[in-house]
């Protein structure tokens, strides 16, 4: 018997198995079609060294050309919240930041909201800013920089 297949497709079985019994699809099927096609070159008489390059081709191939397309298909889809709309939007300091004292807001739109300084540097009150980022029920904010006069 020639234990090369006999290895081949224990494998295919191993990949099959690991496959079916994760809650996450098509983690490991690219191995799965990798070792059966090293088990076919191995039916065929291929040597150990050509069986392993078609195993690792295959499944790599496989691995880098589908994976995108099964992240997009299988994943579902994510939706934006109101919260991920703030971020990039400009206010106007209506409590001066501080980030030593853990003081300040803002005033995006309708909403005021706890506010921090990204870089740390204190922000006077009326300060525009602009929301680079959110942590919790606390947006880190920005000076807006000065817009160039017109002429």
């Amino acid at each position: 018997m020639n234990w090369d297949i006999i290895i081949w497709l224990g494998l295919m079985i191993v990949f099959l198995i690991v496959e079916a019994s994760c809650p996450i699809h098509l983690v490991s099927i690219w191995f799965a079609v990798g070792s059966l096609v090293a088990a076919v070159a191995a039916m065929l008489g291929a040597e150990i060294w050509l069986q392993i390059t078609l195993f690792v081709i295959v499944a790599a191939g496989l691995l880098a050309c589908l994976w995108p397309l099964t992240k997009k298909f299988l994943n579902p889809k994510v939706t934006a919240t109101n919260v991920d709309s703030v971020i990039g939007s400009r206010g106007l300091v209506t409590d001066a930041i501080d980030n030593l004292s853990a003081s300040g807001q803002v005033k995006l739109g309708a909403m005021v909201w706890t506010a921090r300084s990204s870089s740390g540097e204190p922000i006077p009150v009326g300060a525009k800013v602009q929301v680079d980022r959110i942590e919790g029920v606390k947006v880190f904010v920005s000076l807006c920089p000065v817009a160039a006069e017109s002429k």
